[in-house]
């Protein structure tokens, strides 16, 4: 891939869980703060989520010596098919503040079995190839959390 040209990722990840219940990982506070932000410390009490078209949902990673904050809105509710949403962090530059960041989307699809694919794709422009290869990498271990997750709470 040209490192220069990146402008999002795009994962895929089979679950082994329904596809309801994905979705209710997306979308539950409890389940959201136990994977979102992987091995780090996403406490319930930092966790906002008013999951309808148009709501808005915040969340606060912390970390030894450093919080991290992360925000946006819901654009699009889908249940349990998938959902859209904006996603900023607190690092964004100023001149950032007044636009929706980047626009993150998942679809979860029924494998049968009690599997679900989850698609997911962040696109913005807003991240440099070097942030975008970060922010891959941050994905990839939160949905590693995620998998953790949903094979501990069924």
């Amino acid at each position: 891939m040209n490192g220069g040209t990146r402008q999002g990722i795009d994962l895929t990840r089979v679950l082994h869980a329904p596809q309801r219940r994905v979705f209710a990982a997306w979308t539950s506070p409890e389940d959201f703060a136990a994977w979102y932000g992987g091995e780090a410390e996403v406490p319930l009490d930092r966790v906002a989520m008013d999951v309808r078209p148009g709501g808005a949902w915040s969340l606060v990673i912390v970390l030894p010596g450093v919080e991290m904050p992360f925000h946006g809105v819901y654009r699009e509710v889908s249940e349990p098919d998938g959902l859209v949403l904006t996603l900023k962090d607190g690092s964004a530059p100023g001149d950032l503040e007044d636009t929706e960041g980047e626009i993150v989307t998942v679809t979860f699809t029924d494998l049968g079995d009690g599997t679900t694919e989850l698609a997911f794709q962040q696109r913005g422009g807003n991240l440099t190839p070097a942030q975008y290869a970060a922010a891959e990498d941050g994905w990839e271990a939160f949905f590693d959390a995620l998998a953790a997750r949903l094979a501990t709470h069924p």
